[in-house]
């Protein structure tokens, strides 16, 4: 039977059962689970980052963005978590999920690369910085002497 609306738990652990109708959500391990809500019993894993899916905690409840879309179970159920409520969007071709995949693999190696690059450029600070304060800590036993 499919669901029309989700309750968010927060938790800092996933648990090992998961109930039906309920959206666990862990904000230190950076996803959330549940079970689609289709209803055909799949448990749905949506981890949170700026090439998956991020999550909005608001006033009126919780929000995942983008879409959910199941297209590896039987089911295929696509839709939108907005304020707590399911949101059921409509069924996609072969040729759309082939293509929100491929869109999907291009974001992660974007974002991944990003933060290669990033690393890189603390690991040169982190080495500069090191240097100076070498530097400096050698030009001070020197005048001391």
């Amino acid at each position: 039977m499919r669901m029309r609306s989700v309750t968010p738990v927060f938790v800092e652990f996933i648990p090992d059962h998961i109930e039906e109708g309920l959206l666990y959500i862990s904000e230190p391990y950076q996803t959330a689970i549940h079970k689609c809500c289709c209803g055909c019993g799949e448990e749905v894993v949506t981890p949170f980052s700026p090439a998956d899916w991020r999550l909005t905690n608001g006033d009126k409840g919780v929000s995942i963005t983008p879409s959910i879309g199941n297209w590896n179970y039987k089911c295929k159920s696509h839709y939108f978590i907005r304020n707590n409520q399911i949101l059921w969007a409509g069924r996609m071709s072969s040729q759309q999920i082939e293509q929100v995949r491929k869109r999907d693999i291009s974001d992660k190696q974007s974002y991944i690369a990003q933060l290669n690059t990033a690393k890189k450029e603390t690991k040169s600070r982190n080495w500069f910085t090191s240097m100076i304060k070498s530097i400096l800590s050698l030009f001070e036993s020197i005048f001391r002497k």
